[in-house]
């Protein structure tokens, strides 16, 4: 690892162990609200509503925690490969002030512009 990206490695590393511990606690807490409902009669419609809104909520936060911490641990790979700071779409550099904004950015701002506009539709520039 070079010294040139040492904070982002720090703040990579702190997000990392901040995402693992919130995923250990909303599996945890997933977990404990089961056993209480577990031998609890599901008669009526709202509690099953209630119960499969809850669901959602939690595993659609989840999911994201797992986006994001793959995410993290791409960039963590990508230092000690020494590819860190280097767009994965056309391997230019990615501007510094970006990664010190967000460090576990994959894509410089062109090719993230480029993905966003692919993604609502828009056709790709001629």
């Amino acid at each position: 690892m070079t010294a040139k990206f040492k904070k982002q490695h720090e703040q990579l590393d702190s997000e990392h162990r901040r995402l693992t511990e919130e995923m250990v606690q909303l599996q945890s807490n997933a977990s404990t609200s089961e056993e209480r409902r577990e031998g609890s009669p599901f008669g009526k419609r709202e509690e099953e509503a209630t119960e499969t809104l809850e669901l959602e909520k939690r595993l659609n936060l989840e999911n994201r925690l797992r986006q994001e911490l793959a995410r993290v641990e791409h960039a963590l790979e990508k230092i000690e490969k020494g590819t860190y700071g280097l767009c994965d779409n056309c391997g230019q550099p990615i501007d510094p002030e970006r990664l010190e904004a967000l460090p576990q950015a994959s894509l410089c701002m062109n090719c993230k512009a480029q993905l966003a506009k692919n993604a609502k539709g828009t056709p790709p520039p001629k």
